[in-house]
């Protein structure tokens, strides 16, 4: 009896690099991803989770590579119609209506999805039963993270997109995500998760991306001068049109950077530069 063959990934990552703002964000990711499957992404602020996500969500497109569902790439039109659908999307933004009350926030993107029956059983699974028709204004941080929670129980899409689902949860909210998790992995639903808070997923999958431009950036160490007298910045700030240039406090900065006669160029134009 030939051996049985193991069933492909429901989506697999092939090479993948991402730029945003001509920079490269992500650079040669290799995964696949089971039905079942938790996959949880880490990394230091600014490598690249939220730009994962979202590329995998369809708001951006592979800069190389191929993202594959079901064996067909995803950004062939005809593809990503369907693939959408399989989407279940949680941002830090939380789309939620102020003016609707709760169980209004959560249904009606229920009767978007052509379903119904859902929304009030996951509203009282996230514990916001005795507030369920309270206006969505009067809930704290926390409460509002619990209203998209039920959101996805209520559309129960297969695909889960978290983009820090536990920031704002206190305990026991963190403890009802691990089980909505875990509920929606053992009816082969996949969820993948960006956190730089601990969330006990069993059996799950780790991917750490590293610190961008680790291996690109060099360090220069400049002093500013404006009028012959030296410029004192109080608090770290970024320099809009230039996203690897930075300000530090005190007299001297640190200045990393990949191409640093156009940043130096750019710096030139607001204060005098020199190298120290």
């Amino acid at each position: 009896m030939p051996p049985l063959t193991p069933p492909p990934p429901r989506l697999a990552l092939h090479a993948v690099s991402c730029m945003r703002n001509a920079q490269t964000v992500l650079r040669d990711i290799n995964v696949s991803i089971h039905d079942g499957t938790a996959l949880v992404l880490t990394g230091a602020n600014g490598s690249g989770k939220t730009t994962f996500l979202r590329m995998l969500a369809g708001f951006s497109r592979p800069s190389a590579g191929e993202i594959l569902w079901n064996g067909h790439d995803v950004t062939s039109p005809g593809v990503f119609q369907q693939y959408k659908l399989q989407l279940n999307w949680m941002s830090l933004r939380d789309a939620v209506k102020d003016k609707l009350t709760v169980l209004d926030n959560v249904q009606w993107f229920e009767l978007l999805e052509g379903k119904h029956g859902r929304s009030a059983p996951a509203v009282e699974l996230m514990g916001l039963g005795r507030l369920i028709n309270d206006k969505a204004r009067m809930l704290s941080m926390g409460q509002r993270k619990r209203l998209q929670l039920a959101r996805l129980l209520a559309v129960d899409r297969p695909i889960w997109l978290l983009d820090e689902p536990s920031v704002a949860l206190d305990s026991e909210g963190v403890k009802l995500l691990e089980y909505i998790i875990a509920e929606h992995r053992k009816k082969g639903g996949i969820v993948i998760v960006a956190t730089h808070l601990p969330i006990q997923i069993e059996d799950s999958m780790s991917l750490r991306l590293p610190q961008r431009f680790s291996h690109e950036m060099r360090r220069i160490h400049l002093k500013l001068q404006l009028g012959g007298e030296l410029i004192k910045f109080e608090h770290l700030t970024r320099i809009s049109s230039v996203n690897h240039v930075y300000k530090g406090s005190g007299l001297e900065i640190d200045f990393y950077s990949a191409n640093a006669q156009r940043d130096l160029y750019v710096l030139e134009h607001s204060v005098a530069v020199s190298n120290n």
